[in-house]
């Protein structure tokens, strides 16, 4: 299997395989993409998607991070809901449709198939499946302990839920997430890196609040806000949202603090 060329506008993508070089493999209520890297293992990530499900651009950052040298599970708790990636793709096809009769449809939709989201119970259960994978990649040798967290959107979100609720995550790094309203900020036993685009209005209305209650627990927090740049930055897939020097930076410092952690 072959790499292709990086370009410089796509410099985040360091390694980007020809095609998905992962597995799916079944935990207790829902599956899980799985790659491995080809050398050592200098520790384990869960990669949580965003909203639109485990679509293949998720499964391809698991596989960019397995390049850098870490076993990979992006786990799929959205088909869960019916969020499946088929939905998923739907959703942002519509919502990004120059016909705007399409558009109109698309926030109808998103609502019904988001709605289940909002439930309590949905945010237990997605906890408590996060805290499978945990669990597999604790009992894979190679790992040897060091585990970390890191996703996209719904997945930043989950990723702070994740850090604050399982003390053996020892790094998380959320891209425009925000911690769950539930969250005991107590719970974080780990660093967290935060990325955020300047332009994602509630995000950054809310990065303030967040700042000071990491503070208040003794977190050891850090956000990087980008320069006119929105959410979704990095889904090198959405032309309307990638910020390609964004991505680059954001992917480094990414590197350099699960480099950090898990070593």
């Amino acid at each position: 299997m072959s790499d292709v060329v990086v370009t410089i506008k796509d410099a985040h993508k360091l390694v980007r395989m020809s095609e998905l070089r992962g597995n799916t493999i079944e935990f207790d209520g829902f599956t899980g993409y799985v790659t491995r890297p080809t050398g050592e293992v200098k520790g384990g990530l869960i990669v949580i998607e965003e909203i639109w499900g485990l679509v293949d651009h998720i499964k391809d950052v698991a596989d960019r991070f397995a390049a850098q040298g870490y076993l990979v599970v992006a786990p799929d708790i959205l088909s869960h809901v019916g969020i499946t990636p088929e939905v998923g793709n739907e959703l942002l096809r519509l919502r990004e449709s120059a016909d705007a009769e399409e558009r109109n449809r698309a926030q109808p939709a998103m609502r019904e198939k988001m709605a289940p989201l909002n439930q309590p119970e949905y945010g237990s259960w997605a906890v408590s499946a996060l805290k499978q994978v945990v669990d597999w990649l604790e009992a894979q040798p190679e790992v040897a302990g060091r585990v970390a967290v890191t996703g996209f959107c719904f997945g930043g979100t989950y990723s702070f839920a994740l850090a604050a609720a399982d003390d053996r995550v020892r790094a998380a790094a959320p891209f425009y997430g925000a911690p769950p309203q539930a969250t005991e900020f107590d719970g974080f036993a780990c660093p967290v890196r935060a990325f955020y685009g300047e332009q994602d209005e509630r995000l950054i209305t809310g990065l303030p609040e967040v700042e000071k209650r990491m503070s208040e627990a003794g977190v050891d927090f850090e956000a990087t806000v980008y320069p006119g740049t929105g959410h979704a930055f990095f889904n090198d897939t959405n032309p309307h949202a990638y910020n390609a020097e964004a991505a680059t930076d954001a992917w480094q410092k990414v590197n350099d603090f699960l480099a950090t952690t898990l070593a």
